[in-house]
């Protein structure tokens, strides 16, 4: 089907306004680029609240939403996107207040280090510490350490599922991953990276620049780091995929879905046709993400 009307017309306003590349230039020109993006507003919520964590560099950010002062809540850890350049807790409030208000859960949302100042394993690390100090610490938030599970949108999507990977190989017990448009595999090759190359925000250029900036030469057979590359998915906690039809990523998105299912880790997903890359924290300009987020009700609420 065609790109979203809606979409559309924000694509040709950015084609018309000359917008360089996130991939052009320097990671500090990308962030601003980025910065420059108008955000939803947020829902209200009955708790917000911002609270350090020990890490392994030091303390981590994370801030909480609820939208109840009830005890024992199903607990998220939630790991923004942004390609591991961009974004931070402050930049993914809206989208992570939108879980926390269609869940019910309590969202943890983490400021992890971001590439290339801190690449590969120092983001992993920060999101796979502050998943272990919930399954100890949830309680003291209003949460359940034995209802934990991983979210996250794109490059936060690829740190969830390399903690999934992590938590099995480490005995952590997890209750659900929610991946929404996840980054797989840095081998670009699937046909939805050459049908959506250009034109959808995200480009192919973009998405290998951003691995560039990720992942040193070293770490790029670490699983951790590009899940597409762990031989075992079997044990892992069930998985729900949201992908978007003019994504570059779509086609490993719905991939990764197919090999879990065949490991026998339980694992759905939707494509959301006419959407491009980004759409699910846009929905103030892009009317099919309220789709996405009734998911996190219809869905994803029943499995945390």
């Amino acid at each position: 089907m065609p790109v979203d009307a809606d979409i559309a017309e924000m694509l040709a306003a950015a084609q018309a306004a000359n917008i360089p590349a996130l991939s052009e230039g320097t990671p500090e020109q990308a962030r601003a680029n980025y910065l420059r993006a108008p955000k939803p507003a947020g829902d209200a919520l009955v708790r917000v609240e911002d609270r350090v964590i020990p890490g392994p560099a030091g303390d981590i950010a994370v801030r909480v939403y609820a939208n109840s002062t009830a005890r024992d809540l199903p607990t998220i850890a939630f790991f923004h996107g942004g390609g591991w350049v961009l974004s931070s807790i402050e930049g993914h409030d809206s989208l992570a207040r939108r879980l926390a208000a269609r869940t019910g859960a309590l969202v943890v949302s983490v400021e992890y280090r971001l590439a290339p100042e801190h690449p590969f394993p120092a983001p992993h690390d920060d999101c796979w510490a502050a998943t272990t100090w919930l399954a100890g610490h949830a309680a003291s938030l209003g949460g359940d350490p034995s209802r934990l599970s991983v979210a996250g949108d794109s490059a936060g999507a690829n740190l969830a599922a390399g903690v999934a990977l992590r938590a099995r190989d480490e005995g952590l017990p997890l209750t659900y991953q929610l991946l929404i448009y996840p980054c797989i595999d840095d081998r670009q090759t699937r046909p939805s990276m050459t049908d959506n190359a250009s034109g959808y925000f995200l480009s192919a250029k973009d998405m290998a620049w951003f691995w560039d900036q990720f992942v040193p030469a070293e770490h790029s057979g670490n699983p951790y780091a590009v899940p597409a590359r762990a031989t075992n998915l079997a044990g892992l906690a069930p998985a729900h995929i949201q992908t978007a039809e003019f994504d570059p990523l779509r086609d490993e998105g719905e991939e990764w879905a197919s090999r879990l299912n065949a490991a026998g880790t339980p694992a759905t997903v939707t494509r959301f046709d006419g959407a491009v890359h980004g759409f699910i924290a846009r929905w103030e300009q892009m009317s099919g993400a309220l789709a996405a987020h009734d998911e996190f009700s219809s869905i994803v609420k029943p499995n945390l």
